[in-house]
């Protein structure tokens, strides 16, 4: 059985994390191999505007499956191997998703769990229904984030409150999520994927050439110097100067109607 459910509607596509049995657990399954695969594909199809990821049943994602960590009490498994799985599995996932120039908005049904909480910050926007909780719950399980999170969760909430969960493992609401950022709204869970469709369709009304440029600046911006980004962005901008939705837009500014983006 497939680890995502995708499905299209135009210019927006809706991947769902749809093994509830396991709890969505990113581990264990061919979970790494679509991730990547999905986003190889929605990177080379111009068409895609926008990515909705979710889950399916009453959990968004437990993180890596626990049961199967049994496996590396084997003296076979030496750390340099487990060090490689992590390179080559798991890890994959944050350098496939994060790197994505598409916007991406999660949408959290339930609880994110350990790695679960750590694939939502991969996200560029992210909407919680109102039973969602959020865990960096490592610590708990004697292991600490394999898969990014001490790079990811700082730049979503701040460097103390990431402390915070990272080093007590535990749970918060998502009322405490939106206080801290984590996400940018709450709303009940019968209108989570509405709520995140109607932001997905205002998002892929716009040119989606650019939304990958400026997305692609917002990345860089977190690590470059100002004056890397301003002359990545001058860049892009004689590009986006050249294409045929900016002169569609100014023309209809002009004309004060609505654009007809290509």
């Amino acid at each position: 059985m497939a680890f995502l459910t995708i499905e299209r509607d135009g210019g927006i596509l809706t991947a769902t994390m749809n093994q509830p049995e396991t709890r969505n657990a990113l581990t264990g399954n061919t979970a790494v191999q679509e991730f990547v695969q999905l986003c190889d594909t929605v990177r080379k199809d111009a068409s895609v505007k926008v990515v909705i990821l979710t889950g399916a049943g009453p959990i968004f994602s437990s993180g890596g499956n626990v049961k199967d960590m049994q496996r590396f009490f084997d003296d076979a498994l030496t750390p340099d191997l487990i060090r490689e799985e992590y390179r080559q599995g798991i890890q994959q996932i944050p350098n496939a998703l994060y790197q994505l120039d598409v916007p991406v908005i999660c949408a959290v049904n339930g609880p994110a769990i350990g790695a679960g909480l750590d694939l939502t910050c991969m996200c560029d926007i992210r909407i919680a229904a109102e039973n969602a909780t959020f865990a960096e719950s490592f610590v708990r399980v004697g292991i600490v984030p394999g898969d990014g999170g001490a790079w990811l969760l700082p730049r979503a909430v701040g460097m103390a409150k990431a402390s915070e969960m990272a080093f007590t493992g535990e749970a918060i609401s998502a009322q405490e999520a939106l206080a801290c950022g984590l996400v940018s709204r709450v709303v009940p869970a019968d209108q989570l994927l509405p709520t995140a469709r109607a932001l997905a369709e205002k998002i892929a009304a716009n040119p989606g050439a650019v939304m990958r440029m400026t997305k692609r600046l917002l990345r860089e911006g977190e690590h470059a110097s100002l004056a890397s980004l301003l002359e990545i962005s001058a860049g892009y901008q004689a590009i986006a100067h050249k294409t045929a939705d900016h002169r569609e837009a100014v023309t209809a500014f002009i004309e004060k109607r609505a654009p007809r983006f290509q």
